[in-house]
């Protein structure tokens, strides 16, 4: 089973807040890439890596950014993968992350979690529920994590 995810963050400075969702992966089993591409500052690069993720391997792409936040959304355009967004906190707290990334058009999807560390482990969580849908295994982590209410243990 496919259980290899593309992680991609706007800037270097995004990792503090995406690091929380390693121990969700680890968890479910989930094997992540982890890369920087703006879709400002890289945009023929993110584009590529979009286009790219299902030859790939990747079950999912989960684009983290602030402010603008178009990196999701330019991923969602250049893929058939899911693609979860994080909107990560900046200027006005991650509310313009937050509007950039759940306003798509229609027809162009984009799942978006809550903003910042808990929207970094809802990324991991929900990239397990996309896997799930043809992974028996995945399924059986997914009831075990419901036991354990929904946390891991610390």
């Amino acid at each position: 089973m496919n259980r290899k995810v593309l992680i991609l963050m706007g800037s270097d400075s995004d990792s503090d807040t995406l690091s929380h969702m390693q121990p969700y992966l680890d968890f479910f089993g989930i094997d992540a890439d982890w890369k920087v591409s703006s879709a400002h500052r890289n945009p023929e690069t993110t584009a590529d890596l979009a286009k790219n993720a299902a030859k790939e391997g990747y079950a999912a792409i989960i684009a983290a950014a602030g402010m603008a936040a178009h990196l999701a959304g330019v991923c969602a355009a250049h893929t058939m993968l899911p693609v979860i967004a994080i909107p990560l906190a900046a200027t006005l707290n991650g509310l313009d992350a937050l509007l950039s990334s759940v306003q798509m058009p229609a027809g162009v999807p984009v799942a978006v979690v809550s903003i910042g560390k808990a929207g970094a482990i809802n990324a991991a969580c929900l990239a397990a529920r996309f896997i799930a849908v043809d992974d028996a295994y995945m399924r059986l982590k997914l009831d075990e994590f419901k036991k354990m209410g929904s946390r891991l243990k610390k």
